[in-house]
């Protein structure tokens, strides 16, 4: 048995089936890039923000605050320089608050009333502390 050659059968069949497979996969490819586009734009419609939160005393007394801590400069919009503390319009979204406060006065429960009062007076020590840093000084030159 040593002596005899062996042969090597060879399966041409193979060939051409790997590539009618190549092909299909290309084609499939090209149909999916095709309805990308379409797929994405119908995935952005259904996904979107949501639901809104339902409208209550929390949900104003959260957007006054944020905007007064935006304009003392504590928060700060993520890719943008930072902004001079506008205090001007910090001021105005906590006389907002207080104003708020004065007309709902022995109208709100015990929670509402206390997260007011709390959230005014963190803003009010935060507006003292930066007021009283002053206006940014121009860095002098050595």
């Amino acid at each position: 048995m040593a002596d005899e050659e062996k042969k090597l059968i060879i399966d041409e069949d193979w060939k051409q089936q790997a590539q009618k497979e190549k092909e299909a996969l290309k084609a499939k490819d090209e149909e999916e890039k095709k309805e990308a586009p379409t797929k994405a734009a119908e995935d952005s419609e259904q996904e979107g923000p949501g639901p809104l939160p339902q409208g209550d005393l929390a949900g104003l007394v959260n957007m006054l605050t944020t905007q007064a801590l935006f304009a003392m400069g504590v928060l700060q919009v993520k890719g943008q320089e930072g902004r001079a503390p506008d205090m001007d319009m910090a001021r105005y979204n906590i006389d907002m608050l207080e104003a708020l406060q004065e007309k709902t006065k022995g109208n709100l429960s015990e929670q509402e009333e206390t997260a007011l009062k709390n959230t005014l007076s963190e803003l009010r020590m935060g507006y003292v502390q930066i007021a009283s840093q002053g206006p940014p000084q121009p860095e002098q030159s050595a």
